[in-house]
């Protein structure tokens, strides 16, 4: 008896690395079958199997489960149960706390706070659903559940010629251009620090070395602000950035395009008589604004150009040209780089390019904008301003010289 327990034992030794729970326990039952009488025990000591493995392998030899299914390890309801069958109400109890309010349930402790699957953990666990924080993960995922950050998509109440206003604007832009007369498409790219701050995004660097900036936000007082207002050339694919020190007013915006116009677009269009301009509805040249208006008049009259303006619809500032054929150049260019001075700004944006041939050029206004000018009526009405018959407030054009 002890020499066929060793004989057992080398033979478990050899094979064991080899064998599954399930071909293990089946490969000890006909072990023990074969021995007969005393069989189970001798392996049993062999092996350190239980007894209760090798009658349960035995027990299987005698049956036809494994011959229908001779992929399962287990037999059939064998091992540990489920979480969600041990605890029917876990999953019902979880999607109430993750999406408490199409599950009926507002009052949730976890309605205002970060659901990290260590806070669902907890709070299942308060509840009587006591689960660590891996199985949240899992138990997530297998209800369709997956980490999402919140998407712009959309755009509040939608003017209900909103689609007729882009067909409008398309086919004066489409008219202009094969009269080969200049359009641009203007707007002022999100203000940013000055200084050694942290900018979005990563860059290559040598491994342990990033750059280190600073841990608030906060404005330098001394370097302020960066206010670039952007003009893009649709045709020739060029733009015009100026950086802009002080506050984004109507008159900035102008001087921009002016700027543009001397020192890009005019080489550009020297028999140009006409200038497509296109802009949002809002901001520094938002539809309303008095001085934007003026501020233009003033550039019709120095350059003679009739000025045609078109406004995209409320609410569609997305879909300006600029942002999404310069502006988002200009962001991945800098990506990473503290904008540490205008200096700075402004070479990042004069190096962007794109494999479409894209070429900006930036420059610095230092020239001050108040903000909180008023334009009087008299000054408002010498404004050579014709609207369309199409949404005039929209559309509409400031012919140059001025009314007597």
């Amino acid at each position: 008896m002890p020499r066929l327990g060793v004989s057992l034992a080398e033979k478990f030794e050899r094979i064991r690395p080899h064998l599954n729970e399930a071909s293990l326990r089946l490969w000890a039952a006909n072990e023990a079958l074969s021995l007969g009488y005393g069989g189970v025990s001798a392996v049993a000591r062999a092996t350190e199997l239980s007894r209760t493995t090798i009658h349960a392998g035995i027990a299987e030899l005698a049956s036809a489960e494994v011959a229908h299914d001779p992929n399962r390890i287990r037999r059939s309801g064998a091992g540990r149960k489920k979480l969600t069958d041990k605890d029917p109400g876990l999953l019902g109890a979880l999607n109430k706390l993750v999406d408490p309010v199409t599950r009926g349930d507002p009052e949730s402790a976890l309605r205002w706070t970060s659901k990290s699957t260590t806070k669902l953990a907890q709070e299942l666990k308060t509840s009587g659903h006591p689960v660590s924080q891996r199985t949240v993960c899992d138990l997530l995922t297998g209800e369709g559940y997956s980490l999402q950050s919140a998407r712009k998509t959309r755009e509040g109440a939608q003017h209900p010629d909103r689609d007729a206003q882009f067909q409008f604007l398309n086919a004066q832009v489409q008219a202009a251009m094969k009269a080969r007369q200049p359009v641009i498409s203007v707007d002022t790219k999100k203000k940013e620090l000055v200084g050694d701050f942290k900018n979005a995004g990563q860059e290559w660097q040598k491994k342990k070395t990033p750059v280190e900036v600073r841990v608030h936000d906060f404005k330098d007082p001394v370097l302020g602000k960066a206010a670039p207002y952007g003009v893009y050339d649709l045709a020739a694919n060029q733009g015009w950035v100026s950086v802009g020190i002080d506050h984004d007013t109507a008159e900035f915006a102008v001087e921009s395009i002016r700027r543009w116009w001397r020192q890009m677009g005019e080489p550009i269009y020297p028999k140009a008589k006409r200038l497509l301009i296109t802009a949002d509805c809002g901001g520094s040249n938002g539809y309303r604004l008095r001085l934007w208006k003026v501020a233009l008049q003033r550039f019709a009259d120095e350059t003679g150009l009739t000025l045609q303006v078109r406004h995209l619809p409320p609410g569609t500032s997305k879909w300006n040209k600029i942002e999404h054929r310069m502006f988002c150049h200009i962001t991945q260019n800098w990506r990473g780089r503290p904008l540490e001075s205008l200096a700075v700004i402004v070479d990042l944006i004069g190096h962007t390019t794109t494999e479409k041939g894209l070429k900006i050029r930036a420059e610095i206004d230092a020239s001050s904008y108040p903000k909180g000018q008023t334009v009087s009526d008299e000054a408002l009405q010498r404004v050579r301003l014709k609207p369309d018959a199409f949404h005039g407030e929209w559309n509409y054009s400031i012919l140059p010289g001025v009314k007597a």
